[in-house]
């Protein structure tokens, strides 16, 4: 059954937006470094989709582990991660927070909780399936959430840890984030339930809809995940319903786009809205204002320190390639 989301405080919902900034900011910054050629190889960005990291990532635990797609920075902010070694990491230098060795999509922080990307469509799903399996013996009480798009539901990975995960009811939140395409193919091309999160009952696992453009209402739900998890209710499938504002990578013409969809999304997008939503409550066009202003001030000095770093040394090229 669909909950009802309670309302945020307006300084819930101010800290809300000021971190939303903080991702498309930085996504904005990395897409403007692409096209400035200063990085190079392909790059997604989920600009639009910034409440799902948000809401999802502030109720995590210390030991809890994320694992994203190749679409991943915004995931990778909300758990901790520096701007500034992201973005070094997409430069590839060797402040990144992999070494400049994992580029845009498939860096990892594990010290941040957040256990990489991956390209392998669905391929994080299996991985934070036995993530959460190894937290039934280490001792930590790990919840494992693996964050993919809806054309991952139809990957033959994604069910069978689904399936696994229900079967021996471990603590993983499969957050599908999805924004209508798989890709460049509409999702409802594709399936003949588009409400993908009917499948979880075939699974034997709690299930929810939700609007992915409003953080507190995937704080909430996936709040009730983690509360289900630890106690041993076993795995929730999360469909967080949002758009992608940018194209599935960095130089995507977007000409599969249907007509004045992109208008209604950018009307929808959790900015837009959350920031509609604090001036009803009376918050200042100026504090609204300063959320962008001081997040891309953020972005524009993690850049230039990220530019001025060095490159890794060719020396090290052999590095954690064998044990």
């Amino acid at each position: 059954m669909a909950h009802v989301v309670s309302e945020a405080s307006p300084d819930a919902m101010l800290s809300d937006l000021r971190q939303m900034w903080r991702m498309r900011a930085l996504e904005e910054k990395i897409r403007e470094l692409r096209l400035g050629g200063q990085a190079v190889g392909s790059i997604h960005l989920a600009i639009g989709q910034e409440a799902i990291p948000q809401g999802a990532c502030s109720v995590l635990g210390p030991d809890d582990a994320v694992f994203a797609t190749y679409r991943g920075h915004t995931w990778a902010l909300g758990c901790g991660v520096p701007a500034e070694s992201i973005i070094a990491e997409v430069l590839g230098r060797a402040t990144g927070i992999s070494g400049g060795r994992g580029g845009s999509a498939y860096f990892t922080a594990p010290a941040h909780r957040f256990y990489g990307e991956n390209s392998i469509v669905g391929a994080g799903a299996p991985m934070a399936t036995g993530a959460a399996l190894a937290g039934r013996f280490d001792g930590t009480g790990r919840v494992a959430i693996t964050v993919f798009g809806d054309g991952a539901m139809n990957q033959g990975a994604v069910h069978e840890a689904m399936n696994f995960a229900a079967a021996y009811r471990l603590p993983v939140i499969f957050v599908c984030e999805n924004n209508s395409w798989s890709e460049l193919t509409p999702i409802d091309a594709m399936v003949g339930e588009p409400e993908l999160v009917r499948r979880a009952a075939a699974y034997g696992m709690a299930g929810e809809r939700i609007d992915g453009n409003d953080p507190q209402a995937v704080r909430e739900e996936v709040g009730r995940a983690f509360d289900r998890a630890r106690e041993g209710g076993g795995p929730t499938l999360v469909e967080a319903v949002t758009a992608r504002l940018v194209g599935h990578y960095v130089g995507d013409a977007e000409q599969y786009r249907r007509p004045g969809e992109l208008d209604q999304a950018r009307e929808r997008e959790p900015i837009t809205v959350l920031a509609a939503r604090l001036a009803d409550h009376g918050v200042g066009a100026e504090v609204i204002a300063a959320a962008e202003r001081d997040a891309r001030a953020e972005m524009d000095t993690a850049a230039a320190a990220a530019l001025d770093a060095a490159l890794p040394d060719p020396a090290t090229a052999k590095d954690h390639l064998y044990v």
